[in-house]
């Protein structure tokens, strides 16, 4: 629970506040007080008599009533204290910054949770254990700098990790990046990432609330609630960012490692992040990047124009740009002309635009004014000017600054100089603005912006999918793999095309079949899971003769049941497949088939069930695309279809929770068609 006693108390008690400001009991201190703290800060320490200016009290009964008590004493202090303080004292809120407990040892979990039975009992607030505190504009308790720049529109920023708020932090103070609050979780007892995004949603406020929250996650507790309170606020109007860590093996092992708590699937948050909307980030420089890119007006199309004094820079923001799907498109005509005449010579307009380094102030002015007046085409500015100029940057920068306020298109301010020209940029982001120091990162940020998309809609896709008969056959099926006839079941219910076949454990049956069908016909042998591993797969079989000679020797592999025979395809092989994650549900994959699933793992993941706008997202997102859009004279496959088979899987899983694993590999698509022919279906109980 958060409550104003958390947020905003009156009274704050530092148990184990000190003189030292190199400890964190002492830093917690000093930052309250350079922050202007309004409220009664008292402390508690039984060695020293008075800290930093402030009359100290020995023993905790000594105080009296406090709101919020900030916890900097070993780990098994901590329970004891917090039984005291909420029962005698009336504390209703903790930030607990001391480690040693549930991301250690099973004995600091049990300290974690007495902390947590006397919060829950007292109705008080827990933030951490194991975490560097709480900071907002009305109370700076936190043990660590920087203390970055804060007013009501700033960044709200929530991290599962101290260590790593600070040096995102660190990042984002840079960039002059303006914070309204910051969350540190820590090991997250009871407020979790979870908890402070549905408190930001449920009390959001249009008109003076922050539209920015960035997040660092390293475990998702409840999946439900950050997509439920995520995609909500984004709904309103607010723009989320994210890293999610651990997404190796090992990564997610570290990861559980520092909180104690179970590291979540990396696929199932990568599908949990496109159906909440999430931009996801993979480095501090690049959430941070897109937390400035969030405070500028929003782009609203592919277009750039970039103006610069330095040539190459402008080639490798150019490159960076297009490598994104972002466009920096040629300019021309008699705009374009009148502009070149405006510069000196030897300017480039063609786009980027180079007003050379000696360039003046006037001239960058005037650059702008052309793209945003003259050049309709364009979307957005970038401009990149340093020191390599023979301009004065203070100059330079205040048309900059003026630009940005009277611009209707973003502009992106590319200063790079940061050493050589600190001050002027430092000037130039105590205005209220924002830099991006680098060209590159800037368009890797503005491509995962663009190729993220909206939140899906809530409502589950029915239409063709008959539910009450995927509920019968799933009734009465067993654990382990579907035989092949309750596959096709399956598929069926769901309106998925399957290719004609017959599985039979008799010859002649399957011979009059592949008559009926036509040759050629494939034939795999039923029982075994990986058929191509023991041979159990004939491609191309033409004649009786040689399907006669195939079932005989396929019913000699150990495990056969019998032999399924279907007409033969061809066409470009696409994949299907899902995974049931704990807590998360089902995970949806899609891909191209073949070599590109097995070595180039190019797939995309979405979440159960699937709307038709997050299926189109995952096959577009897929680095083989183009195949599938059609290259080199081939002809693309039905896009309709593949996401409509994409939708109606879902929602097949969304009702059979007892499918564990499943996949279509391949799916066949040839012209308008687009039919499974293999498929395999893992139940389990």
């Amino acid at each position: 629970m958060i409550n104003r006693e958390l947020l905003d108390p009156q009274s704050i008690v530092i148990v184990g506040g000190s003189n030292n400001q190199h400890k964190p009991g002492g830093a917690i201190v000093r930052n309250l007080l350079q922050g202007g703290y309004k409220g009664t800060l008292r402390i508690v320490n039984p060695k020293e008599d008075e800290v930093q200016g402030i009359k100290v009290f020995h023993d905790v009964k000594e105080l009296p009533p406090t709101e919020l008590a900030v916890l900097v004493i070993p780990a098994k202090l901590c329970p004891d204290t917090a039984e005291t303080l909420a029962r005698d004292k009336g504390v209703k809120a903790f930030i607990i910054i001391s480690a040693g407990f549930g991301e250690e040892t099973k004995a600091g979990a049990a300290l974690e949770q007495r902390i947590l039975d006397t919060c829950e009992r007292y109705g008080a607030s827990l933030i951490g254990p194991n975490c560097i505190g709480l900071l907002n504009r009305q109370h700076h308790s936190v043990f660590t700098q920087p203390i970055p720049n804060l007013n009501p529109k700033g960044v709200d920023f929530v991290s599962g990790s101290g260590a790593t708020a600070v040096f995102i932090l660190e990042s984002a103070v840079i960039k002059g990046l303006q914070f309204n609050s910051v969350w540190s979780i820590g090991n997250g007892k009871q407020i979790g990432i979870e908890d402070v995004l549905q408190y930001m949603d449920e009390h959001f406020d249009a008109e003076h609330d922050s539209r920015v929250k960035l997040l660092y996650i390293e475990n998702v507790g409840n999946p439900d609630k950050l997509l439920f309170h995520a995609a909500s606020l984004i709904r309103k109007g607010c723009r989320i960012a994210a890293i999610k860590a651990g997404s190796s093996e090992s990564g997610s092992r570290a990861a559980s490692s520092h909180t104690g708590a179970i590291a979540s699937s990396d696929s199932a948050v990568e599908a949990l992040f496109r159906k909440a909307g999430i931009v996801r980030c993979f480095s501090r420089e690049e959430l941070t990047t897109v937390g400035c890119i969030f405070t500028l007006p929003e782009l609203k199309g592919k277009n750039f124009a970039i103006v610069t004094h330095a040539g190459g820079p402008g080639v490798m923001l150019t490159d960076a740009l297009s490598k994104g799907g972002l466009n920096v498109p040629k300019l021309e005509g008699p705009a374009a002309e009148e502009l070149k005449t405006k510069l000196f010579p030897g300017s480039a307009v063609a786009n980027p635009i180079d007003i050379l380094a000696t360039g003046t102030a006037e001239q960058l002015g005037i650059a702008i004014d052309y793209c945003e007046e003259k050049f309709d085409e364009i979307d957005a500015i970038a401009v990149i000017y340093g020191t390599p100029g023979l301009t004065t940057l203070y100059e330079a920068y205040e048309t900059l600054h003026k630009k940005i306020l009277e611009s209707k298109k973003p502009i992106f301010p590319v200063l790079p100089s940061l050493h050589t020209a600190g001050p002027e940029v430092a000037e130039f982001l105590a205005k209220g603005h924002v830099n991006f120091s680098d060209e590159v990162t800037l368009a890797t940020a503005l491509s995962q912006i663009m190729k993220t998309p909206q939140p899906a809609p809530p409502e589950i896709e029915l239409f063709g999918v008959d539910v009450p008969r995927i509920r019968e056959i799933i009734s009465r099926t067993k654990n382990g793999y579907l035989n092949p006839d309750t596959v096709r079941e399956l598929l069926g219910c769901a309106g998925i095309p399957m290719v004609p076949e017959k599985v039979s454990n008799k010859k002649e049956e399957l011979i009059q079949f592949a008559e009926q069908a036509g040759y050629p016909v494939v034939a795999k042998v039923v029982g075994p899971v990986h058929k191509s591993d023991v041979g159990g797969v004939t491609l191309n079989i033409r004649t009786p003769e040689h399907l006669s000679m195939e079932f005989d020797r396929m019913m000699k592999i150990k495990d056969a049941s019998g032999v399924m025979v279907q007409k033969m395809l061809k066409g470009t092989e696409l994949f299907i497949g899902a995974k049931y994650e704990e807590r998360f549900g089902h995970v949806v994959l899609c891909g191209l088939g073949g070599i590109f699933v097995e070595v180039l793992k190019d797939v995309q993941s979405g979440l159960a069930p699937l709307s038709y706008g997050e299926a189109y997202s995952m096959i577009h997102s897929l680095r083989g695309y183009k195949i599938l859009k059609g290259t080199r004279g081939q002809a693309g496959i039905n896009e309709k279809k593949y996401a409509e088979i994409i939708v109606r899987l879902s929602t097949l899983l969304r009702f059979a929770t007892e499918i564990k694993e499943m996949d279509i590999n391949p799916l066949l698509a040839d012209g308008d068609d687009v039919v499974a022919v293999d498929a395999r279906i893992l139940v389990e109980r």
